[in-house]
């Protein structure tokens, strides 16, 4: 057994290269090998979202907080809420972020293959986000 003390994984910011606006990302685990799982809290504020990205894995995004949207390539921006859990297929590109005037709070979990959980991609233009 290991139990990861709350206050013992600091709190970092959202990578300008992978998210646009201000995001908090609070680890939540790392499984050890050879497990694969991972998991993250992350907290967009108004107008904050990620980059498009796709999961070797698939990823779970579990909707604590707020509202947001989220979007699959090809298909129309939807509005998660606190509750929500959205699913996003292995190799699914996609993003996720708070509303322009609402934050919103999210769990992510998502298993790494050969090490890798996610494959970051291009901004999410403006043009793209107000589609919302």
């Amino acid at each position: 057994m290991d139990i990861q003390r709350n206050g013992t994984r600091p709190s970092t910011r959202g990578p300008a290269e992978y998210f646009t606006g201000s995001v908090r990302v609070d680890p939540l685990f790392t499984a050890a090998d050879p497990a694969r799982a991972q998991g993250a809290s992350v907290t967009f504020e108004p107008g904050a979202r990620t980059a498009w990205h796709t999961h070797p894995l698939g990823q779970s995004v579990l909707v604590t907080a707020g509202c947001g949207w989220a979007q699959r390539e090809g298909g129309s921006v939807e509005e998660i809420r606190p509750g929500d859990v959205v699913w996003f297929a292995p190799g699914e590109k996609h993003w996720h972020g708070a509303t322009a005037t609402t934050g919103m709070t999210h769990i992510v979990v998502q298993e790494r293959l050969d090490g890798i959980g996610v494959d970051w991609m291009e901004p999410v233009t403006d043009e793209q986000y107000r589609a919302g």
